[in-house]
């Protein structure tokens, strides 16, 4: 494939890499992205299908997370929001020599509940699937109340999410597709223990697409990693809280430079 997915970079210093998840594309950064440039050197991408690489898809998860590795700097800290955090930990296994921290935000090695698992609920995400065919605006923007309920800022956050969504092309309702399926049916669950890179993972409490209760069942899983539970934070803590988000993601870095 010749066509490259589209990337910003801004800052000097250490790289690090900015995923962003389902329906969204790389402008959901734009309000924490100059203070993380005073640090770091960012670089934001449009993922497959979404923002200003409407015109390129990938399918499954892996064929996604080469096409980001295919153009991201050859070492750096790699930051996934949602389905972004899926990305980055799937390059973290895939190439560990890439990927020298890792960062997962709002993110769940399986979103999709199951048994004694708790995620999405399967229906949920069907009716999605089923909604897009039909209207995949209102489809997303259904998504983006989601995400944000629960928040105190619910409202605002919705509208920061909507500017940035509407900022650039909209996306390609066959990679919202593939985004759903690769939420109900990816799961990396087993695979975590081989992570050895240090991994900060970040959630907010009153989130409803990933309950604060995965933060503890992955403590379990992941044992290697650390968490932070943002209390009044819903399933975007860097739109609802970018004060304490920074924080708590600066603190990580310099810890583990």
């Amino acid at each position: 494939m010749t066509a490259k997915l589209h990337w910003h970079t801004q800052g000097q210093g250490s790289d690090l890499v900015l995923i962003h998840g389902w329906g969204m594309n790389g402008a959901v950064w734009q309000q924490i992205l100059p203070q993380l440039a005073e640090h770091c050197r960012v670089h934001v991408v449009d993922l497959p299908g979404y923002g200003h690489s409407h015109a390129l898809l990938a399918e499954q998860i892996e064929e996604m997370t080469d096409m980001v590795l295919a153009s991201a700097p050859e070492q750096a800290t790699w930051l996934g929001w949602s389905l972004g955090g899926l990305v980055a930990k799937q390059a973290a296994l895939r190439a560990p020599e890439r990927v020298s921290r890792l960062v997962t935000v709002a993110s769940s090695p399986r979103f999709s509940a199951r048994e004694t698992w708790r995620g999405i609920k399967p229906d949920v995400l069907a009716d999605f699937r089923r909604q897009l065919d039909d209207d995949f605006h209102t489809t997303v923007e259904r998504f983006m109340a989601l995400q944000a309920m629960g928040s105190p800022t619910a409202r605002q956050d919705i509208k920061r999410l909507k500017e940035a969504v509407l900022s650039r092309p909209a996306p390609n309702p066959q990679a919202l597709a593939n985004g759903l399926k690769i939420l109900a049916e990816v799961d990396l669950r087993d695979q975590l223990a081989d992570l050895q890179q240090p991994w900060l993972r970040l959630y907010g409490r009153l989130d409803g697409l990933v309950p604060a209760k995965v933060a503890h069942d992955l403590d379990t899983l992941a044992p290697q990693s650390q968490r932070e539970i943002f209390a009044s934070a819903s399933h975007a803590p860097f739109i609802s809280h970018p004060e304490a988000f920074l924080e708590v993601l600066t603190d990580f870095l310099a810890a583990n430079h």
